[in-house]
């Protein structure tokens, strides 16, 4: 009995009947494989709608294929050592599935602005994303390559046999890739270059390029320090013996789009209020805005910076913004959120959020709607620096909106006008008017919200506190079943109009027309010419009379209408 327990010497050892499955490679390319097939469904059935006979179907599939599965096995290749395939591999594997449920259901593509968009998700946007159909969509596509992985040893090597055997697959992987890129040259190239947004589509090379791109241009910035805007930024001659201070209002939007506000002679009514404000009391419609991006990660810094979409206020911030730029002058400045944050832009002011906030009827599984932003803002205002606070004050409230893809969550109960609505997060799922019904609400609220707003800045006027205005415009706008795209975060150069178009209205007190020396009359003039984000910057500097080098009298939307 003792002998029948003997340890057998490791160099004796009989091979198992697995042993050959046990070989790497076997796992690389068997992995890639099943990566290039179901992980890449939306990818095979996009390319399948594109073309209009079989065999030009079946070339491509089989050339890009054939790319994808090389490319993959290469990628895999390098990461196939014992300790550290499985974890990068599963890793890949649920990345894939992931994108997967999301080109599925809402068209999107991961390019590097989604990903960092994705990296800065709260809690409250990853519950309103998940769903039996995504838990469904990750069980199929990664279920099966995952029991395997899992279930299958791996055998160890000497480091030296593992390297070259992870150089050998890198290299058959890359010379199939060239291959089969020659062989069929001409189908992908015009492939590519008249639909670029398929080379987001290829899981997961995608999201690795993504993340390449996101470290490479983020990471330098975390320890770069920020360039100085206005450093020269001075009150100008308005405050020199004001009467009362000014008081900007600051509204910016979240995912509402120009093509269902009521203002833009949008069939339906979703902004009776603003029409009121508009008939009575001289608001002012501006009807062709443009977003700097497609993704509240892009647009937001965006809307703030100094540089225009063209000169890099897109990218990842190297300058200061205009809130700086206003602080730096001597004015009060206030942050107040219902998002998922302020992306860094208000760091160095006074800024708060509804996170905060406790309000029965406002604020209920910690998320409040936007009306949450007004309530005790009279204290939040006097608690600001009495000096600053005495010379203006520029307080921005960045709303929740109609952020997706839950729409009937952004509206309380007895604010929807339109149903029924669409009360699932799968958005394919709901019928399109019903889909439709849900957004327009949030338009409708968002309507209400800065009825309200409005209603207060007139309060503080007509009472003798400040001479107030404000201006809305939304960081982007969004996809509801257009050509099969959802939400939003196309990459811009290919971006549908809905998604990059969007509303901006603004409204002066007469105090504040009278001391600016703008009056709606002359803004309503120029209210239909073209403007993007890039104008925001300077339309503040100029409304607030801040006099800088930094200021672009040719960017400023009230120039044109100073007395």
């Amino acid at each position: 009995m003792t002998a029948f327990f003997m340890r057998v010497p490791r160099s004796t050892r009989l091979p198992s009947m697995g042993a050959t499955e046990r070989r790497p490679v076997h796992a690389v390319w068997l992995i890639a494989l099943w990566l290039a097939g179901p992980g890449n469904l939306p990818l095979w059935q996009r390319i399948f709608a594109l073309e209009d006979t079989l065999v030009r179907r079946l070339v491509l599939l089989a050339g890009l294929g054939l790319i994808v599965v090389a490319a993959t096995a290469a990628l895999l290749s390098l990461l196939a050592w014992p300790r550290i395939f499985r974890p990068a591999a599963t890793l890949l594997v649920l990345v894939a599935a992931f994108n997967t449920h999301f080109m599925w259901q809402y068209g999107v593509v991961m390019d590097p602005t989604m990903l960092a968009n994705v990296a800065h998700t709260d809690i409250r946007e990853v519950r309103d994303l998940v769903s039996l159909h995504l838990v469904g969509t990750v069980l199929l596509v990664a279920g099966p390559p995952l029991w395997w992985l899992w279930h299958r040893p791996v055998v160890s090597r000497a480091w030296w046999a593992q390297t070259g055997r992870n150089l050998i697959g890198v290299v058959v992987g890359l010379l199939v890739v060239v291959g089969a890129g020659l062989a069929s040259y001409q189908g992908l190239a015009s492939l590519m270059r008249n639909h670029k947004d398929v080379r987001y589509m290829i899981n997961p090379l995608n999201s690795v390029y993504a993340a390449t791109r996101v470290a490479a241009d983020q990471l330098p910035q975390q320890v770069r320090t920020l360039q100085p805007t206005g450093e020269d930024a001075k009150l100008g001659a308005s405050y020199a013996n004001q009467v009362r201070p000014p008081l900007l209002m600051l509204v910016v939007g979240e995912t509402a789009r120009a093509q269902n506000w009521g203002l833009n002679a949008y069939a339906r009514e979703t902004t009776p209020a603003l029409r009121r404000w508009q008939e009575q009391n001289g608001l002012v419609n501006f009807p062709q805005v443009r977003s700097c991006g497609t993704n509240t990660q892009v647009s937001l810094p965006c809307i703030f910076s100094p540089l225009s979409r063209e000169d890099g206020g897109d990218r990842t911030p190297t300058q200061e913004n205009l809130l700086d730029v206003l602080q730096r002058a001597g004015l009060a400045v206030l942050w107040l959120d219902n998002q998922s944050g302020c992306k860094g832009i208000c760091d160095r002011v006074s800024h708060a959020s509804t996170s905060e906030l406790n309000l029965p009827g406002l604020c209920e599984g910690g998320e409040c709607f936007d009306e949450a932003l007004l309530i005790g803002l009279d204290e939040r205002i006097a608690a600001l620096d009495p000096v600053r606070r005495a010379r203006g004050v520029v307080l921005v409230l960045h709303q929740m909106g109609s952020h997706g893809p839950a729409y009937s969550k952004r509206t309380p109960v007895d604010r929807k006008p339109f149903l029924p609505e669409c009360t699932s997060n799968t958005l394919s799922a709901c019928a399109p008017e019903q889909l439709v019904n849900a957004y327009d609400n949030t338009i409708a609220y968002t309507d209400h919200f800065l009825d309200q707003s409005l209603q207060w800045l007139q309060r503080q006027s007509t009472e003798g506190r400040f001479d107030t205005g404000m201006i809305y415009v939304s960081d982007h706008g969004e996809s509801l079943g257009e050509n099969g795209l959802y939400l939003h975060g196309v990459p811009y150069a290919f971006a549908p109009e809905q998604q990059t178009h969007m509303p901006m209205v603004g409204w002066l007190s007469p105090a504040l027309q009278q001391r600016s020396g703008v009056s709606t009359d002359c803004l309503r003039q120029q209210a239909a010419a073209p403007l993007t984000h890039d104008n925001v910057f300077h339309t503040v500097l100029g409304l607030m009379d801040v006099s800088t080098q930094a200021r672009d009298n040719a960017l400023n939307v009230v120039a044109p209408c100073h007395s």
